[in-house]
């Protein structure tokens, strides 16, 4: 079985969709560093999107970019705060120490806690021949006086750097009440050459979800689409030209068991209304008379195996067999597939209607989770002379081999031993996933050109992924599998829905949803200021899972736990929200506009507080920098609820209703500045941020 047919299913290229509101360019022309790279943007209006169900309340991710030259590589100072600080400190630093400057700046790295300072410096990574903590000590001393840092602290073998307050409030919260949406973005990231922005942008394929058509949607599933949804979203802040592909399981015999299933037992007003979950009930149907047609063809088969070895007879009942299996349903699919393979207009017709049914059904449910696809795609889209050439290019290698019938890859003889054996074509000459996989990457380097793909798909199929890179390196396109990145996840225990229905995505998410709802309820007061609590509770629900997804590193499986998930105690979806919502009720309250706040006087923010919020804020875009390195949601995710710790331990503290006007609108500032990266770091999450709960 392929990997297709488990978890994170995935199938190639065909249906094309008009893409969908996640990017906007955002021009911060008033700056002099700044200015605007023309990157394609992937927007609609929200009258459009509301038409086709997707979330009214999305909104666009901001994507900005810089044409201000560096010294250092990476280093982008207009567009990442504490760059301006490695920058200054490498520079300074080596001044004074006759030290290599990139040496230095390459070595800096950021912090865990505040405690241990903004930036610190291991020394001994300098590579220099002398005591650690004496040259630590030594460095320490020589560091010039400096506007924007304090001298720094020799903590044994770490040079510590904290920046001073003002500079960097008045830099930190400038920078977000005017980039707002845009701040943490790096759309350099994303060029093929920062150098010559004229070069365009990278492409990137993530292909992720891919559900079986017919078959439930289970958590393998879901864990794709929310791993999926996220790498998308942060490639297109790291200024990607990023295209969502949805490779489906639609193709295979099983659609021929499915077709004669849905003769005998489909009804079009079923099919018209709810298609997955009809075609599900026809497919379990027909399996279940497949199922009872096995046991008496493998009673048989029993009996004329002991019968060879007695030397006896078996002509009789191998006459039998043959009419039995002759007329099961598995061999009735098996030849309704072959006439699709065959091109038979009536066979397509009638797979085609299924496959469009269950898209428009797929992107509805979709929708709920901000999700939508470019192109999608799937196994039955891969063309035959795409596995044809896939197929010579593996023989030509030496790759493929014959053994008893079949075609095989054995990757022992190519020094993969941890590979084994892989079928390529079956006795009965069709081919199985691996060709059509390759098909289907050559398929899509001609059409796309795109310089990375990666593929989301459950650790169970470390194997085959691992295979099919290697014998596409092994077939001569290694310049091809060296494109292609396998981000793999562990799977999910315990997942029932409440109703104890078959686990469909609406089923998954309809459960979280009344289940938040169920909480919402218990805070009437509160309940009846929300002004759609159902839509609410729905939103709610939805993070719920996504951030009990996102908790662990994605190699981790988990314990799918209801009640855990929908609390707002501990790091948990709805606490999330719900610290999203106090601060935009904190502005309501306030009585400032978003214009006034500009003009605050942040001098007025000295509490340590307020600076270490403050110094939190400034590290948003180098989480973001790390995000793409680590492909771990769990990195941002880590970063917003340090943030809304520290916010919860500041209400008390940093009062504003009540406060000195001056005091509260700089008040106002520091926790709209908060809300907005958090906003912004929930976006990037996938997540839909609700200002009343």
């Amino acid at each position: 079985m392929g990997h297709s047919m488990l978890s994170g299913a995935r199938r190639f290229s065909g249906y094309f969709f008009s893409r969908s509101p996640l990017i906007t360019v955002r021009s911060n022309s008033s700056s002099p560093f700044r200015a605007a790279i023309a990157f394609p943007a992937r927007s609609r209006s929200l009258t459009t999107m509301a038409s086709e169900s997707l979330p009214a309340s999305v909104e666009a991710l901001s994507l900005q970019s810089t044409t201000q030259k560096s010294e250092y590589p990476g280093c982008f100072p207009s567009l990442n705060p504490m760059d301006i600080y490695r920058e200054h400190i490498a520079t300074e630093l080596s001044k004074a120490t006759g030290i290599d400057a990139q040496k230095i700046y390459s070595r800096l790295a950021w912090t865990n806690t505040l405690d241990k300072g903004d930036l610190t410096l291991p020394v001994p990574a300098l590579g220099i021949k002398k005591n650690p903590a004496e040259l630590c000590q030594e460095l320490a001393s020589k560091f010039p006086e400096s506007d924007l840092v304090n001298p720094p602290t020799a903590f044994g073998p770490h040079l510590q750097f904290f920046c001073k307050p003002k500079a960097l409030t008045d830099t930190v919260l400038g920078r977000i009440l005017k980039e707002k949406a845009a701040f943490g973005t790096n759309g350099n990231q994303g060029l093929k050459d920062p150098s010559d922005p004229s070069k365009g942008q990278k492409k990137i394929i993530i292909e992720f979800s891919s559900p079986n058509i017919a078959k439930a949607f289970h958590m393998g599933h879901l864990r794709s689409t929310i791993i999926g949804g996220f790498l998308a979203n942060l490639y297109t802040v790291m200024g990607w030209d990023v295209i969502r592909m949805n490779y489906l399981g639609d193709w295979g015999k099983q659609y021929g068991l499915l077709a004669n299933g849905y003769k005998a037992f489909g009804n079009e007003e079923a099919l018209a209304k709810d298609p997955i979950n009809h075609l599900f009930d026809v497919y379990v149907k027909v399996n279940h008379i497949v199922s009872e047609q096995e046991a008496p063809i493998k009673e048989l088969k029993e009996q004329i195996k002991q019968k060879k070895e007695k030397n006896e007879d078996v002509a009789a009942l191998e006459a039998e067999l043959a009419k039995l299996v002759d007329a099961s349903e598995d061999e009735k699919a098996r030849r309704y597939f072959k006439s699709m393979e065959d091109g038979d207009p009536e066979a397509l017709d009638l797979w085609r209607r299924f496959r469009d049914l269950s898209i428009l059904k797929y992107k509805q449910a979709y929708a709920r989770l901000n999700i939508d696809f470019d192109v999608y795609s799937g196994e039955s889209q891969v063309k035959k002379e795409s596995m044809a050439n896939a197929f010579k290019a593996m023989q030509d290698a030496g790759v493929a081999e014959e053994s008893e019938g079949a075609v095989i890859a054995d990757f022992t003889k190519h020094g993969a031993k941890k590979l084994g054996k892989a079928i390529i074509v079956r006795k009965d000459g069709t081919p199985l996933y691996l060709t059509r996989d390759i098909g289907a990457i050559l398929e899509r380097d001609e059409e796309y050109k795109f310089d990375k793909m990666i593929y989301v798909v459950a650790s169970q199929q470390d194997l085959h992924l691992a295979q099919l890179f290697k014998v596409t390196e092994l077939s001569g396109r290694k310049d091809l599998s060296d494109r292609c990145q396998h981000i793999n996840f562990g799977m999910v225990k315990g997942m029932s829905t409440r109703k104890g229905t078959v686990k469909f995505l609406d089923d998954i998410l309809n459960d979280v949803g009344d289940k938040m709802h169920e909480v919402m309820k218990k805070n009437q007061t509160k309940y009846e200021q929300v002004e759609n609590p159902v839509a609410t509770a729905d939103t709610l629900g939805i993070t719920a899972v996504m951030v009990q997804d996102y908790t662990g590193k994605r190699i981790n499986g988990y314990d799918f736990n209801l009640e855990a998930m929908t609390s707002f105690e501990g790091d948990t979806g709805p606490y999330l929200q719900y610290a999203h919502a106090r601060l935009c009720s904190m502005m309501r309250k306030s009585g400032l506009t978003e214009e006034e706040l500009s003009s605050a006087n942040f001098d007025l923010l000295t509490e340590k507080h307020a600076t270490d919020l403050i110094r939190l804020l400034a590290t948003y875009p180098d989480t973001i920098i790390n995000a793409s390195k680590t492909l771990e949601p769990v990195t941002i995710l880590a970063y917003l609820f340090k943030m809304t710790h520290a916010l919860s331990s500041s209400y008390d503290v940093l009062k504003v209703v009540g406060s000195e006007p001056d005091i509260k609108k700089a008040r106002m500032a520091l926790y709209f500045s908060a809300r907005q990266v958090l906003h912004n770091g929930m976006r990037i999450l996938g997540l839909n941020p609700v200002e009343r709960m």
